[in-house]
C-alpha cells in the first residue's frame, strides 16, 4: 500500500453541508404498569413538555488535498440522509409529581372557609317550613275537660265502694266481722275438731331437717284435754296466766329412727285478740321465748320411746304466741335414751348454721322448730274451713 493510502485513511468529506433530513416525530412511550402510583392527596399537575433534542453538526474537516498536497482527490460519497438521534423515553410517569417546594411559612386560614363565616347568599335553598301545628283546645276548655273526667271517676269510685258496702252489710261477710269469726271459731276447735285434725298421725316435714333434709314424724301418744297445771316451768305459767286457759292439748311424736322425741302442744286461751296481741308483744320484745327458765314440760307416755322424756331431758324448744287465733302453741324436743341436757338451746338458736351445741349437731332445734310450724299450719287450715259460710 502506498503512502498516500496510508496517510488517507478516511474519505474527505464534501465541502457543502447536505440539507439536513426531516426530523420523525418523537412517540412518547406509554406509561409503564409498573411505573410508580400518584398519591392521591396531591392534585394532577401538567409539566411542560420537553423540548426536542437538537442534533448539532460538527464542522466538515477541511479536504484530503489540503492536508495532504500529494493525495489523490477522495471520491465523493453517495448522498446520505442524516437521521436524528431518538430521544430516549422519559422513564418517569406521564405526568410527574415535582419534587416538594423549599419550606415556607404555612399561609394564612382563608376566612371564608371557617365554620363562623356567613353563609353565600343563594349556596342554599330556603328551608322548607314546616307545617304549623294543629292547636288543640284553649287552657280553659281543657281544664273543663280534666274536671269532667274527675268527676266521672269520682261517682264511678263512689258506686263501686257503696255497691261493696251494701253487699258485705247484706251478707254481713264485712272484714271485721270475718276476722271475729275467724278468731272466736278457732278458740272452739278443741272440742269439735277431731284429735287427728289437729295432731294427724304422720307428720311430713320437707325440707324442715338439718341441711334441708326431709323429715318424718309418727305420733305415739295423745294426752288427755286437760287444764295448764303441771304443764310448764311456774315462771311460764306466769307469763301466761294474762290469756287464761280454756284448754290444753299435747302429742309426742318421734323421728323415723326413732332416736328422737318431741311433745308438740296448743294451748286455747280465754283472751280477746287485743290480749293475744300484746302477749305476743310482750315475747317478742323481753325475747320470752329464748330464757331456759321459761320452758314447756314433755309429756311422757309409758310404754312408749318417750317413756323416759322428763324435765332433765329437754334439749330444745320452741313457744309462739298466734294473734289470728287465743293459742299459744309450742314444742319441746330430746333424745329417746333419755340422755340429761345441761343447757337447753332455743330452736331459732339451734337452727342457725355454724351452731356448735349437741342439740344443734344432732338436729334437736330441727325436731322442735319443723313440727311445731305444720301443727301450726294445720291449725289454720282447720279454721279457714270453719269460718266459711254457705253462699
Amino acid at each position: 500500500m502506498s503512502t498516500e493510502a496510508r496517510r488517507a485513511p478516511f474519505p474527505p468529506r464534501p465541502a457543502h453541508d447536505p440539507a439536513p433530513a426531516e426530523e420523525e416525530p418523537q412517540v412518547e412511550d406509554e406509561p409503564s404498569v409498573f411505573a410508580p402510583r400518584r398519591p392521591l392527596e396531591r392534585p394532577r399537575e401538567t409539566r411542560p413538555p420537553v423540548p426536542e433534542a437538537r442534533i448539532i453538526t460538527p464542522p466538515p474537516p477541511p479536504p484530503a488535498s489540503a492536508r495532504f498536497p500529494d493525495a489523490p482527490p477522495a471520491p465523493i460519497p453517495a448522498e446520505t440522509t442524516t437521521r436524528p438521534r431518538p430521544v430516549p423515553a422519559d422513564p418517569e410517569p406521564a405526568v410527574p409529581v415535582p419534587p416538594p417546594p423549599a419550606w415556607s411559612p404555612a399561609p394564612a386560614p382563608d376566612p371564608a372557609l371557617s365554620w363562623n363565616a356567613p353563609w353565600p347568599v343563594g349556596a342554599f335553598g330556603q328551608p322548607e317550613p314546616y307545617e304549623e301545628p294543629v292547636r288543640g283546645p284553649g287552657p280553659l276548655a281543657r281544664l273543663r275537660g280534666r274536671t269532667g273526667v274527675a268527676a266521672v271517676c269520682v261517682v264511678l269510685g263512689l258506686g263501686l265502694i257503696g255497691g261493696a258496702l251494701a253487699g258485705s252489710w247484706l251478707t254481713g261477710q264485712d272484714g271485721d266481722r270475718t276476722a271475729d269469726s275467724g278468731f272466736a271459731a278457732a278458740g272452739t276447735l278443741w272440742h269439735n275438731v277431731p284429735v287427728d285434725r289437729l295432731f294427724p298421725p304422720t307428720v311430713r316435714g320437707t325440707g324442715a331437717g338439718p341441711g334441708g333434709a326431709d323429715r318424718s314424724w309418727t305420733r305415739i301418744a295423745v294426752a288427755p284435754d286437760t287444764g295448764c297445771a303441771g304443764a310448764f316451768d311456774p315462771l311460764l305459767a306466769r307469763a301466761l296466766a294474762p290469756v287464761g286457759c280454756a284448754r290444753l292439748l299435747r302429742a309426742t311424736y318421734t323421728d323415723a329412727t326413732q332416736s328422737h322425741v318431741t311433745t308438740v302442744g296448743l294451748l286455747f286461751t280465754k283472751a280477746d285478740p287485743a290480749a293475744m296481741a300484746g302477749l305476743a308483744a310482750r315475747f317478742r320484745t323481753e325475747r320470752l321465748d329464748r330464757r331456759t327458765d321459761l320452758l314447756p314440760l314433755p309429756y311422757a307416755a309409758k310404754g312408749t320411746p318417750a317413756a323416759g322424756f322428763g324435765a332433765k331431758q329437754r334439749a330444745s324448744w320452741t313457744v309462739s304466741v298466734l294473734t289470728d287465733a287465743p293459742v299459744v302453741a309450742f314444742a319441746v324436743s330430746g333424745w329417746a335414751d333419755g340422755r340429761t341436757v345441761d343447757t337447753p338451746q332455743p330452736a331459732p338458736d339451734a337452727v342457725r348454721p355454724g351452731a356448735t351445741s349437741a342439740p344443734a349437731q344432732a338436729g334437736l332445734g330441727n325436731e322442735a322448730q319443723g313440727l311445731a310450724d305444720r301443727i301450726q299450719r294445720r291449725l289454720r287450715q282447720t279454721v279457714s274451713p270453719a269460718t266459711e259460710k254457705p253462699s
